[in-house]
């Protein structure tokens, strides 16, 4: 099943924006990545307190963001964009605070925040 099919099939949806479906479902993968790294980083022998809540900030704005975008029942342009807009800076803010580390947690983290950010960034102008 594809969050882009589930999507399509909304009775209120008469043509599906692929951007705004691309960025919930990335969305969705970066919540999980970002809630896996600050486990990794929370067992790591050096402190890693500002990763930890760089990637659980990220994992909870991701998380509601592809929640908020996924409804299409009725319009809320302006909540959605603030979404996608807040997103991206949670995103970019976490990839930053990730790649400082070496570890590889943090790296693929890191990686799914620009991967995320930019799928936000090309759906933010669709969504009027």
């Amino acid at each position: 099943m594809s969050i882009h099919k589930m999507i399509a099939a909304h009775p209120d949806v008469d043509h599906l924006n692929e951007e705004l479906a691309t960025a919930v479902r990335h969305s969705m993968f970066c919540a999980l990545l970002c809630t896996s790294c600050a486990d990794a980083c929370v067992a790591e022998a050096m402190d890693m307190r500002q990763c930890v809540r760089a990637c659980l900030d990220c994992a909870d704005i991701c998380d509601a963001t592809a929640r908020v975008a996924a409804r299409r029942t009725g319009q809320n342009v302006a909540i959605i964009r603030a979404m996608l807009e807040t997103c991206i800076a949670a995103c970019d803010g976490c990839a930053t605070e990730c790649e400082r580390h070496d570890h590889e947690h943090c790296q693929l983290c890191a990686e799914m925040c620009r991967e995320c950010a930019d799928d936000c960034r090309r759906a933010l102008p669709t969504v009027h």
